[in-house]
């Protein structure tokens, strides 16, 4: 599948970038490019996905919450549109690799208009992610 979409580039904070190294290098897979002592370039499906160090906060705020769904979910959070089995993929990755999930991979809106897969968890700094796999494409915007 040849995409056409410019890939976007998001930078994250993170407290620890040994730990940033090994969830999104090895727990999901993402190559890693340029890095620092305070930064570090990995591949998030073709996307330039940075984890940029920042000092843990004394008092972190909380997740806010929306329910979608029958769920509570949190936000900001970030993430890819999958193909389908790469999503399957990635859910049982991440399973294997013991992450907890805020969201357990489960079909969203089934039956449905915008009918798609997700699933929830966080990286070691709390950032949350979000991963959808949609068997239309075409209803990813759909109403």
């Amino acid at each position: 599948m040849k995409n056409n979409i410019p890939p976007f580039h998001l930078a994250v904070p993170v407290h620890d970038l040994e730990a940033a190294r090994h969830f999104y290098g090895t727990v999901l897979g993402c190559a890693e490019g340029r890095s620092s002592d305070h930064w570090i370039d990995f591949n998030l499906f073709g996307h330039q996905f940075v984890a940029h160090l920042k000092e843990r906060e004394a008092h972190p705020s909380k997740l806010h919450h929306n329910p979608v769904d029958g769920h509570d979910v949190p936000v900001p959070h970030f993430g890819v549109v999958l193909p389908w089995e790469t999503w399957e993929a990635l859910a049982a990755r991440i399973k294997s690799h013991g992450i907890t999930f805020v969201i357990e991979p489960y079909i969203r809106f089934k039956g449905q208009v915008g009918e798609q897969a997700t699933m929830f968890f966080l990286d070691p700094s709390g950032n949350a992610l979000e991963f959808k796999a949609f068997k239309d494409l075409g209803q990813l915007f759909a109403k």
